[in-house]
């Protein structure tokens, strides 16, 4: 791995006595970044930990001098210096004077995503989750050079603080040949994620720190749409996220199920559970447990249904030894014997609460049975979220064709509320003798029991 952190170009914009001590300290490259705070003596911050390096002590003057040769501070109080990854924020006191100053290193390093190469190649949607200042930004920078020169890839960088391509209308060549929007206030975000589709045709989008419902959405709006994501955001493990209600969304979303009495025995469980309750907007979670130490998870779906279920989490770790070779290592686990789907004996039972034929258009008698062996299943959804459906066929193993054409349906599943609001759609499904089946809400758990009513015999 090699690094370039303009370190000349943030130490020309301190005060003249800061700038010796600076340039001869023998841990330079190891530095963090500089507290400059009004009456006390200025602080370096190392990855080993902290220390002054001056005896005299910050004054108006000092702050001054550095505050004049920045750029004009944000309404978040953060400034840069013109070409570089360096970020400056500020403290001010209750009259809006700037006290003190926090001047963070930016980096740009080559070389770090060659642990994940084989996760950029499969082009799917990675979230990366770690606590600040473990490196997340200098990671999804490195991405987006890399999908950009080497895979060769459309792809926009959504750069809210300007902490990936600097602070300057030029963006810094550590994003190689990715695209630069600058988001004008914060809390715009997802509406600059949204234009990035809308109006740039990307095949990638990165977005640094996701945090917010809106920003939440929009991720999802556009995994939808079939465009790659890379995203940050802050937590330290896989379990944080789900726990966390705004970001919970990012991997499904999480949602409270009451299981018949005979699946609840079945799985060895309380009727009432916690299920994942749509297909994850990102397909791969990165854990920055520590700079050199990932841990992945390669399936979120199956990693999220894994902790909801309280069992044996699957990891795989993979870090950079002394001499710069990558290793991957993998925990072992044993399958639960509950966690594979089984058939109801051919009694087809399904809870008639939450799941139910729709009779009333089929003479009242139940929908037929359609043998998985006969022919294709086609399926009609309708308001069903296309991919939840793939998910629950893939795990089942049932081979199934989702269709927009209602004519070449075998059956149709969908939403109780809005099929019967359907007048049309009641009067073609009744002319083309089509089974129904309604759900009172969407979940895995749901559909699941639809496709075994109607598939196994």
């Amino acid at each position: 791995m090699t690094s370039n952190n303009d370190f000349e170009k943030l130490i020309e914009n301190l005060p003249f006595f800061l700038q010796e001590n600076l340039k001869k300290h023998s841990y330079h490259d190891q530095l963090i970044e500089i507290i400059l705070d009004l009456g006390r003596r200025p602080e370096a911050r190392f990855s080993f930990g902290p220390e002054y390096v001056s005896q005299k002590i910050i004054s108006w003057q000092d702050l001054d001098y550095v505050v004049k040769r920045l750029s004009k501070f944000s309404n978040e109080n953060r400034a840069g210096i013109e070409r570089t990854l360096h970020r400056i924020s500020c403290i001010r006191n209750r009259q809006f004077l700037i006290n003190g100053l926090t001047c963070r290193i930016g980096r740009s390093i080559f070389g770090t995503v060659s642990v994940i190469r084989d996760l950029l190649e499969s082009e799917k949607s990675i979230l990366i989750l770690g606590k600040p200042g473990v490196g997340k930004t200098t990671i999804i920078r490195e991405i987006g050079r890399v999908l950009a020169d080497e895979l060769e890839k459309r792809v926009i960088i959504i750069d809210t603080s300007n902490e990936i391509a600097g602070d300057s209308d030029i963006p810094h060549f550590g994003i190689g040949r990715a695209r630069r929007m600058q988001v004008p206030k914060t809390e715009l975000q997802h509406q600059v994620m949204i234009e990035a589709v809308e109006n740039h045709m990307p095949q990638v989008i990165i977005i640094d720190e996701i945090g917010t419902e809106l920003e939440v959405l929009a991720a999802q709006t556009i995994a939808e749409k079939g465009v790659q994501l890379v995203g940050t955001t802050h937590g330290n493990c896989l379990e944080n996220l789900i726990k966390n209600p705004p970001l919970s969304n990012l991997i499904g979303g999480i949602q409270h199920v009451t299981l018949s009495d005979e699946e609840a025995k079945r799985r060895g469980t309380q009727k009432s559970i916690l299920e994942r309750k749509a297909y994850p907007a990102f397909e791969v979670i990165i854990e920055i447990n520590d700079p050199n130490v990932w841990t992945i998870h390669e399936d979120v779906a199956k990693s999220a249904d894994y902790i909801l279920r309280s069992d044996h989490l699957p990891s795989q770790t993979r870090q950079f030894n002394e001499i710069g070779k990558i290793q991957i290592q993998c925990n072992k686990f044993v399958l639960p014997s509950n966690f594979l789907l089984k058939s109801y004996n051919g009694k087809n039972e399904v809870q008639s609460s939450m799941i139910q034929p729709w009779s009333q258009l089929n003479n009242g008698q139940p929908a037929r049975q359609i043998k998985k062996t006969t022919k294709t299943l086609v399926i009609y959804p309708y308001c069903i979220s296309k991919n939840v459906l793939k998910e629950v066929l893939s795990k089942m193993n049932v081979k199934c064709i989702l269709t927009n054409d209602l004519q070449t349906a075998s059956f149709v599943v969908g939403l109780h509320q809005y099929l019967y609001q359907n007048q049309t759609l009641k009067e073609l499904v009744m002319e083309r003798k089509i089974p129904v089946y309604l759900l009172n809400q969407v979940n895995i758990y749901q559909l699941t029991n639809v496709i075994k009513s109607i598939v196994l015999v």
